[in-house]
């Protein structure tokens, strides 16, 4: 049951609800872009946690932004604060893009009579039964299969578009760390952290790629990091390459999109980081280990993913899987990979989907 025409004499009022983490709202973004186009009068709100909120303040396609502390739900002060502030939007729809049980609840208690969520096996625990519109995703990409919970509003196959809002004090911030590196005419952006230490990709290689950029393409690095150990490591890996990358100093989520946005390239494991370089446009080279780079790649024709071996088995084991699946990416092949994305960025070219998949482990994701 389609929603109704924004022609007519109310506009749909509408919920998203991507929670966390960071990458995951990053891949939410393209639904609340379509749903904005589709819909230009539609009030639409987003509920999320206040770690990856920042990425969504100034949105262009929100009315509303909700942020709700992490552990929210074990507060009945602030579950009902929410429970009010939602009935008070008097919402049509909300879309549970989260497909878990918390992300359900918070539909729910949105008080929208279309809750639409994820038919199983994306829609887990309990929340294929607190929604009543379930969706059978068929893509590949976490993105496009995002995008099939539009499908009962008759949204079919948008135009994929992020718009990361970029704040004038982050870009002002950018322009201050890329001056001080002396980097103005080009930079290349490291980040060497996980979430998961089975995402991890050893330090000592990121250290030879910068030196390989530096000697091959005379492109300085900047690696940035997002937590004490995460900065250390990055100091390791700048001292490894011999003067060929440096450390950036503290960045905000924000500041770190506007880093990205300038640079020449990003070049990560699958993590936020490396999701917000992909959404702003940035060419990236993701490095994937346990997790399914088709996937959870990052999204677009300009982009590459290298993955040389595939793990079979539940989140928990990715979770915990051996640096085996990571340390099998070779140095050579991420060296190449980064020298295919500047060619290509240099003679403002997009390879074809076949050329990318008969280069070794290089395997482009862009949208079917």
């Amino acid at each position: 049951m389609p929603l109704h025409s924004d022609r007519s004499d109310r506009a749909p009022r509408i919920l998203l609800v991507r929670l966390s983490a960071i990458g995951d709202a990053i891949h939410a973004m393209p639904i609340a872009c379509a749903v904005r186009e589709r819909f230009p009068r539609a009030m639409l709100a987003w509920v999320v946690e206040d770690r990856a909120a920042a990425l969504l303040h100034g949105h262009e396609a929100l009315d509303e932004l909700i942020v709700l502390p992490r552990g929210w739900l074990k507060s009945p002060r602030i579950v009902w604060q929410l429970h009010r502030r939602l009935r008070n939007l008097q919402l049509d729809t909300a879309i549970d893009v989260q497909g878990l049980t918390k992300a359900a609840i918070v539909a729910r208690l949105s008080g929208a009579r279309r809750r639409i969520g994820f038919a199983r096996p994306w829609g887990r625990e309990f929340s294929p039964w607190l929604n009543n519109e379930l969706v059978d995703t068929t893509a590949t990409h976490v993105v496009d299969s995002n995008l099939q919970l539009l499908r009962p509003l008759g949204i079919e196959l948008p135009e994929v578009h992020f718009r990361v809002p970029e704040p004038p004090s982050a870009g002002e911030s950018a322009e201050r760390i890329i001056a001080d590196h002396d980097m103005e005419d080009g930079f290349a952006v490291f980040n060497s952290g996980a979430g998961w230490a089975s995402k991890l990709w050893p330090g000592e290689r990121y250290a030879a790629v910068a030196q390989h950029l530096d000697r091959r393409r005379n492109l300085p690095t900047l690696i940035v990091w997002g937590s004490p150990c995460e900065r250390i490591e990055a100091e390791r890996i700048a001292a490894a390459s011999r003067g060929s990358a440096r450390v950036a100093p503290p960045t905000t989520l924000t500041e770190l999109a506007a880093v990205a946005r300038r640079g020449q390239l990003f070049v990560g494991s699958d993590t936020g980081p490396l999701h917000i370089a992909a959404a702003v446009a940035t060419p990236c080279i993701g490095l994937y280990g346990p997790w399914p780079a088709e996937r959870h790649g990052p999204y677009g024709a300009k982009h590459i993913a290298l993955q040389e071996m595939t793990f079979t088995g539940s989140t928990r084991g990715r979770r915990k899987a051996s640096s085996a699946y990571m340390e099998a990416i070779g140095v050579e092949l991420v060296c190449h990979a980064c020298d295919r994305v500047l060619e290509r960025r240099s003679t403002r070219t997009v390879a074809s989907v076949g050329e990318a998949g008969t280069d070794g482990a290089a395997v482009a994701l862009p949208r079917p």
